[in-house]
């Protein structure tokens, strides 16, 4: 499976247009805790490794994930292998006596909604970074992502999102910490 997603610059008026279009699912608090892996530097093979505390309703889930390498020019379309796990510590534990070391919390609010059969919109609220627009849906084959993405693309557009972005929260804050160390 393959997960096309795009992802774009909002503010008030785009969030509240998609609080009135789409039906609401839920709203959640993500804690993404990144990693770097000890002998590869995913910021040149553009992987990912990190964990996700999800918080929503009063209670919570944990999982692992893996991101491989973006495979098209304009999304955020990526593998992703998933795994829910049940004692946190224990993964902690495990990637540190592997040599991964934390690179990087960030900490967000998200809203989801539902906008047709497998495609939802999140609104989300990152600290330090501001508010943004995600749409995503999975495709089985990999000759479906272009014309998925023009679709996505085409939803987000007529939301009045303008700026997209395919760099990760991760990247973003990133680049926003050297920035703010070389002033």
């Amino acid at each position: 499976m393959y997960e096309v997603e795009l992802k774009g610059y909002a503010n008030e008026e785009i969030f509240e247009k998609v609080r009135e279009t789409y039906r609401f699912m839920r709203r959640e608090i993500h804690e993404d805790i990144y990693y770097q892996h000890p002998c590869r530097d995913f910021s040149k093979t553009d992987e990912a490794l990190r964990i996700r505390i999800k918080r929503f309703n009063g209670h919570h889930e944990v999982f692992l994930t893996y991101k491989g390498p973006k495979l098209d020019k304009r999304s955020k379309t990526r593998l992703e292998i998933e795994v829910e796990i049940q004692d946190t510590e224990k993964y902690f534990q495990l990637l540190q006596n592997l040599g991964f070391r934390e690179v990087l919390r960030i900490v967000k609010t998200r809203e989801k909604y539902y906008v047709d059969k497998g495609i939802t919109i999140t609104l989300d609220e990152v600290e330090g970074l501001g508010k943004f627009i995600e749409i995503e849906t999975l495709v089985k084959e990999k000759e479906e992502i272009p014309r998925t993405v023009e679709k996505l693309e085409g939803i987000l557009r007529n939301l009045g999102v303008e700026r997209f972005e395919r760099k990760s929260y991760l990247e973003l804050l990133l680049e926003a910490s050297q920035k703010s160390h070389h002033t």
